[in-house]
């Protein structure tokens, strides 16, 4: 049976099996060890006892599921990486990798070119978003070690993190009445000269907020500083910032060009299984920081192998092929990849206008990318924390079809203040509602889903 998307993951799937069991016959025949055989049937059965217990998860790849960062990879992401890892090529190395190596190359370009970097850089693909901003922060500890590392207070919490793992010391900076990083402030610690590099985040996991990257490249440029840019969540609306973003927010994704570094995950947007990150440096100067000596690993080719401009060590060829593949059906182009980045925004923006009339709900602020946040219409801290969570819970019960699974984001009083919400102090915080609608069927899905959440809230609040 045919995927909605018109693919059928098992053709696919069984074209490059064959090309790849085609590939190792080539090289001559050879028995398997006996200490990793095993008997078909014993096999199967431990695969059906896998695929049992994976029934144990919630619907990811369903736009029922509108809560965490979470979706299936396409198909062709799937093929790609399984076809690559059944020759399991390293990308740490040429040697270990020559063709995926090639491959990791011309994606790199593309990304970097998506964010319209200059043709000579330094970069990698990497396992993850926290590798790429720990390798980030890392740079930024070597260039300038007696600094500190600045941050909004809605940054995502590997910064402050991976500042403890490099024993280097980050300053939270207070995000203001959109989320975004409060620029007073920010220059207030920048006055103190003891700011290295500031982080700004194009996307925070929790509210989808774009930190202004415009003002904080020319207040670090006046005081000093590098900037790296934390775009792992929303790196790709590049692709559709220019015509489908408010102009402002547009006009922060413009400013990319200027970072001195840039993180972004093809494993979110980018259509990919997880495993699959990316780092960007514009000074090409840092590549001095990685150098070492392996005395058994760089041979065949005199070219830069991505093992001497990284941190990690193995990392697999099977991430490079996949976004590769992908990106031969979905160019970085408004009408290629962008294209399923459209409806994402618009599902944000289509649930948030319906918030704004409904009776039991409230949008929490107006979303800049596709997550969104929103709460039931109570009066009380702990009302809000109650029918929240209920909403939640309720919401993903019943037969599985009609199941709603959502997610909550906790707020203080202060933060609903800011946003025109007086509640009944009678709770230190409270939980409200977050929806992250990052599949592309989301944008027709959206009044089925609001009309759960509202009808549950409705009867819950009365």
């Amino acid at each position: 049976m045919a995927e909605p998307n018109g693919l059928h993951l098992p053709t696919l799937i069984n074209q490059v099996v064959t090309a790849i069991e085609e590939l190792k016959d080539s090289f001559g025949p050879f028995e398997v060890h006996p200490s990793l055989r095993s008997e078909q049937a014993k096999a199967e059965a431990v695969l059906k006892e896998l695929t049992d217990r994976l029934e144990d998860n919630f619907p990811y790849f369903h736009p029922n599921y509108a809560a965490q960062m979470l979706k299936s990879p396409h198909p062709v992401a799937v093929a790609a990486y399984l076809a690559t890892m059944m020759i399991n090529p390293n990308n740490h190395s040429i040697d270990a990798s020559p063709a995926t190596t090639v491959m990791e190359r011309e994606v790199l370009k593309q990304l970097a070119a998506m964010f319209e970097y200059p043709e000579e850089f330094l970069g990698h693909l990497t396992w993850s978003g926290t590798t790429a901003n720990l390798e980030a922060l890392w740079i930024a500890r070597e260039l300038q070690p007696t600094k500190k590392i600045a941050h909004s207070a809605d940054a995502h919490y590997t910064h402050s993190r991976m500042s403890e793992v490099l024993g280097t010391t980050n300053v939270s900076i207070p995000a203001d009445n959109t989320g975004r990083m409060d620029m007073e402030s920010l220059e207030a610690q920048l006055k103190t000269g003891s700011i290295g590099t500031v982080v700004a985040t194009l996307g925070t996991t929790g509210l989808g907020a774009v930190d202004p990257l415009a003002d904080i490249v020319r207040l670090a440029k006046e005081y000093g500083a590098r900037v790296h840019v934390d775009t792992a969540y929303g790196g790709f609306f590049k692709l559709i910032a220019e015509n489908h973003l408010e102009p402002e927010t547009a006009r922060h994704y413009a400013a990319l060009k200027d970072a001195d570094s840039i993180v972004v995950d093809p494993h979110k947007h980018g259509l990919q299984p997880y495993g699959s990150g990316a780092v960007f440096f514009k000074d090409l100067g840092i590549g001095k920081f990685y150098k070492h000596d392996s005395p058994y690993t760089y041979f065949i080719s005199d070219d830069l192998h991505f093992g001497e401009i990284q941190l990690e060590c193995s990392r697999a060829g099977a991430s490079a092929a996949a976004i590769w593949a992908t990106l031969k059906l979905f160019p970085l182009t408004e009408q290629g990849l962008g294209a399923a980045l459209i409806p994402t925004r618009q599902a944000a923006i289509n649930w948030y206008e319906s918030l704004k009339d409904s009776d039991s709900l409230q949008p929490y602020q107006k979303p800049e990318l596709d997550i969104l946040t929103y709460l039931p219409r109570v009066d009380s801290m702990t009302k809000l924390d109650y029918v929240s969570h209920e909403l939640l819970v309720r919401s993903a019960q019943g037969a599985r079809p009609d199941q709603i699974h959502l997610a909550t984001y906790v707020v203080k009083p202060n933060q609903l203040q800011a946003r025109g919400f007086n509640f009944r102090e009678d709770a230190a915080s409270a939980r409200i509602l977050r929806s992250v609608l990052m599949k592309p069927e989301q944008a027709d899905w959206v009044p089925r889903l609001h009309s759960k959440v509202q009808d549950l809230a409705k009867y819950l609040i009365n």
